[in-house]
């Protein structure tokens, strides 16, 4: 099965998944996750014209992201972060994307804000929350996070929209779902009691290749999709 198939496989599942739990048809946003992938993966997607899907990929590895970005840099594309922030990093960051996932320290936040270039404006921003307490994820447990979004949305250089969330690999189905369904709680509680929040607080990063349906279903409104898209997943380049 090539790209082209693969990628009509996940819009089938995804419309369908909407069209099941009472969401608007095209509300979640397919984000392809092309980190270890070669250009030629994103531009065979890119070519392929589809509306909503095509236009934005995700990286999680910096030095790779660089080398895609300035590539691809004739291309209209929209660039997510999703990977770990390591705060040497943060600058290169806040210049080449335009949006990021990963947030889960006021540090990080502080720095991205400091160095996002003023003429970029304001960097999209998720806070990544540690929904499944392990002890190897990066993100902010549930306790921290009102403190954490009351902090970041008072920075100038991020606009705060939402949550992002990877869960325990889980194959039962209704586990899979009570994962998400605490962080769609979260997202709602926020929005909830947080005064300083407003109508850019609109997006829950949460759902990959085997857990996308169950995601929907519990809002949803982007889904990071990598092996189900591209194949099976391969090393990052130079390990």
């Amino acid at each position: 099965m090539d790209i082209e198939q693969r990628l009509h496989k996940v819009i089938e599942r995804v419309r369908a998944a909407e069209l099941a739990y009472g969401r608007e048809p095209g509300s979640v946003q397919i984000l392809p996750v092309s980190k270890t992938r070669p250009v030629e993966d994103i531009l065979s997607i890119v070519s392929l014209g589809l509306p909503g899907v095509g236009d934005a990929f995700a990286e999680s590895y910096l030095q790779e992201a660089q080398a895609k970005i300035a590539q691809l840099g004739h291309l209209s594309l929209t660039w997510h972060f999703i990977g770990p922030i390591q705060s040497n990093k943060t600058a290169a960051i806040a210049r080449l994307f335009q949006w990021v996932h990963s947030v889960d320290r006021l540090r990080v936040a502080r720095r991205l804000s400091e160095q996002r270039p003023p003429e970029l404006g304001p960097l999209n921003v998720c806070l990544q929350v540690n929904i499944s307490n392990e002890v190897s994820k990066s993100g902010v447990g549930y306790l921290d996070l009102p403190e954490l979004v009351q902090q970041v949305a008072e920075l100038p250089g991020l606009r705060l929209r939402g949550l992002m969330a990877i869960p325990a690999a889980e194959t039962d189905w209704h586990k899979q779902r009570a994962a998400f369904a605490t962080l769609r709680e979260a997202f709602e509680f926020t929005k909830a009691t947080q005064n300083r929040l407003d109508e850019d607080w609109d997006t829950l990063s949460m759902g990959m290749s085997a857990d996308l349906e169950a995601a929907i279903a519990e809002g949803a409104t982007i889904v990071r999709i990598g092996s189900a898209l591209f194949g099976p997943r391969m090393s990052q380049p130079g390990h």
